[in-house]
This record gives structure tokens, sequence and C-alpha cells, in this order.
């Protein structure tokens, strides 16, 4: 009978572990039940707002035995993906709005974009109830430029001038549009604008395409020169824009290299001086396409009138109603009140043109003037140097260039190498010459013909 009663007692054991172990298995441990209860709270507004930065966030629960309670939450419902807001020893906790707004967006939250957040207490293996609200945080980081990338070295292409360059970042999925404003600096030197892209949120853009041209264009305005390796800045602005205000961040100041090559503009000035003839029409020149041209035209005639026009054709042209300001597709024509060389000055940014006389010669006893008198020298476009084609010099004797027949500018040199105010030219041996002056790259040649 004993021996009946103990299985009995036994089976009923191994029967209660079984349940017991069943109720285990079959618990959501993801979802466990409170035991404690967190009370509800605000935020003073589901849209979060920079100035609220520094407004108080509190949470209070109910006490438990325990020590330490961490304050978590989720964007997730069953907390799959939890995120620690802070610890306390006490059944308060207090922070910021700014401190909950950096820990959201840490969390995968976009900004301008509205999130349910959820929120418990955990202490131990006892959890609160759980709270939830909406929450629209605002962006407190700036972009981070991904190309190009700091230290790297942009490859331009003279023979592919359309080839594209891309300057890409990251940034947050915002929930409003933003305007990215791309800057660029020559090492040392002050930013100007590369371009600016607006992101729109059905249409989000993170990245600034230029053509090979273009970018060495603004290579060369921020102060680079033409075939040189030189180093530069970039740096991307956000700008967004809520009820809140408006927030303007700024990434990291990426360093990269680059060599641009030789780029060239140019206008051209037809006129009565050369019988409006489009075809054969002076040029005027803008080594680094920044809107600035100069040229030099010889005018035989006072008040000689011309034009200014972006190709040779008249599809296009520049007018003045003033004779100082430049007027596109309007105005009559240009005017030069004076004879001779004249330097033509042209900004197509502000639209301002000016002539100033400008006229090279060479001087010296070698020449048929001495050092009394000039011999004119005559402009080559092409080539842009100033040139005679044939003079005759006197050997053993000197020559020098001058501008306008004043010594206040004159170059001397040496070996074929100009210098501002040098010595004397020799010329070696006495017979007809052609000399071309190179002043872009500080030439000269003396050529006995």
């Amino acid at each position: 009978m004993k021996n009946i009663i103990k299985s009995i007692i036994a089976t009923l054991l191994i029967a209660i572990v079984f349940v017991a172990c069943t109720d285990d298995a079959d618990r959501d441990w993801t979802s466990p039940e409170a035991s404690f209860k967190l009370y509800n709270t605000t935020l003073g507004s589901s849209v979060l707002y920079e100035t609220m930065e520094n407004n108080p966030f509190v949470l209070t629960w109910d006490k438990t035995g325990s020590s330490e309670y961490s304050v978590v939450f989720s964007l997730k419902e069953d907390f799959s993906n939890k995120v620690t807001l802070g610890t306390s020893t006490t059944n308060t906790f207090a922070t910021t709005i700014g401190d909950i707004n950096n820990k959201f967006l840490q969390a995968g939250a976009s900004p301008y974009s509205a999130s349910t957040i959820y929120v418990r207490i955990e202490s131990g293996s006892e959890v609160s109830n759980t709270i939830s609200f909406g929450v629209t945080p605002y962006p407190v980081a700036g972009p981070m430029i991904t190309a190009p990338t700091a230290g790297s070295i942009v490859t331009l292409d003279v023979t592919k001038p359309e080839e594209l360059v891309k300057i890409n970042w990251n940034d947050y999925s915002s929930g409003v549009d933003v305007k990215y404003t791309i800057d660029l600096s020559k090492k040392g030197g002050s930013f100007i604008n590369l371009g600016t892209v607006i992101s729109t949120v059905a249409a989000p853009i993170k990245t600034l395409e230029l053509t090979s041209k273009d970018f060495v264009f603004a290579l060369l305005n921020a102060g680079a020169s033409a075939n040189v390796q030189s180093e530069f800045d970039i740096k991307v602005t956000a700008e967004t824009k809520s009820t809140g205000g408006t927030i303007t961040l700024v990434s990291n100041v990426v360093a990269f290299k680059a060599t641009p090559y030789e780029v060239t503009s140019y206008l051209y000035a037809p006129g009565a001086y050369q019988g409006w003839n489009i075809d054969t029409a002076e040029s005027l020149i803008s080594p680094k396409s920044d809107g600035i041209y100069t040229g030099y035209i010889k005018f035989v005639e006072a008040n000689s009138e011309f034009k200014i026009t972006p190709a040779r054709t008249w599809t296009n042209s520049y007018g003045t109603d003033d004779n100082i300001n430049l007027i596109y597709n309007g105005g009559g024509n240009i005017k030069a009140t004076n004879t001779g060389y004249q330097k033509l000055t042209v900004n197509t940014n502000t639209l301002v043109f000016s002539l100033e006389a400008y006229s090279w010669g060479i001087i010296g006893d070698a020449t048929p003037g001495e050092w009394s008198a000039d011999t004119d020298m005559t402009w080559n476009s092409t080539n842009q140097t100033w040139e005679i084609a044939n003079v005759a010099l006197v050997g053993g004797k000197d020559v020098k260039f001058r501008l306008n027949d004043d010594w206040g500018t004159n170059y001397g040199g040496s070996n074929g190498n100009l210098a501002a105010g040098g010595d004397n030219i020799k010329v070696t041996e006495s017979g007809n010459y052609k000399i071309v002056m190179d002043l872009v790259n500080l030439k000269y040649t003396l050529t006995k013909l």
C-alpha cells in the first residue's frame, strides 16, 4: 500500500514539473509582464526643436527593492533593438530634450520624421510597463563627405572635359527638404561656392556632379595654377527649415589634391576697326574662365565703335548705353574714344568694361630710335604675344622693352628670360630681326632673319 501511495505522489510531482516547464517554454520573454509601474509622461511637444535643447525630460516609477534602474527605449514595441537612455539609483530619471533627441537619432529615428518611441524601466529580472509617445527629432550632426576622401588625388583629364566629377556625402534621411551648399578652397585660402543641391523628401540627393571642365574652372578660381598639383579643402553645409526655425550644420573639412589643366574662355570684339567682320574680330581671353577677359585692339580712328560677342556669331552680344556698363543683348555700340592700342577689359560678372592705352615697344641704342624713340610692337592675339616682324638692330648695342613709351614699366633680361626692370638685352650681331615678347611666360626671342 505504501508503495502505491509513493508511486501516485511521484507521478503527480512529474506532472507538476512538466506543467511548470511548459509554462516557462511558452512565456514571451521579449514582452515580460510588468512588475512595477512607470508613470506616463509628456515631452511638451511631439515635435522637438533645437530651442528645446535644454528643456527637462523626467520619468517617474514605483519603487522596488532594487538599487539601480535602467531606462531603455526602442523604436520597436518588442524592444528587440533597445537602447539605454540612462540609469538611476532612485525611482526618478531626469535628462534634457537635447539628450533624448540625440539618442533617438542614434537609434535610427529620422529628423523631421515622426517616430513612435517605446520606453520602459528595467531592474534585474523585473520590468515596468511600457509607455509610448510620438516624437519628431531635429538634426544635430552635419553631413559626412565620402568622396573625395581625405588625402586622395582627384584625377583630371584634359582630353575628357565633359567627364563627371562627383562630390558625395552621407546625411540623415530627413523629413523635410534640405539645401546643401558645397564650398571649395585652395589650402589656406578663402572658400568659394562650388554648387548647391536641393534634396527633397520625395527625391533625396546627396551628391554634386560637375563636368571636369567646370571643376577645373573652380580650382583655378580658388587660386590654383594650371598644371601644378595643389591641395584643396571642401565642405558641405546642410540647411533645413521648420516651424522651429532654421538649422545649419557643416561637415568636417576634407582635404584632397588635384592638378587643374589649362582652360581658357574667349570673347570677341567685332567693330569698325576691322570692318565689322565677326570672323576676324580680335579676341579677349579669360585664362581662368572666371568672367574677366582682356584683349588688345589697335584703333585707327577716334570714337571707333565695336561690340562684344561670346562667340563668332551675332546671335548674342553686349552693348552699352553709357560706355561704362554692359547690357547683354541690348544697348548701343561701344566706343573707343582714343586711337592706338587699347587694353580692353570686360567683366561679365559685373557687366562693366574699361579701355586704357596699352602699347609695347622696344628702345635702345640697338634700335632705329636709339634711346629717344620707341619702335612699336604689334599684338598677336593668336599667340598672345607682342611682336615686331622685321626690324634692323645694331650689333654690340642694347635693347629693352617698355610700356606706353614710358620707363614706369619696362623689361630687360638675358638668355631669353624677361625680368621687370632687368638689365639691357645685348644684340650680338647687326642685322634684321624678328622680336617676340611673351608676358605670360616672361620670355623673349630675338631671331635673326
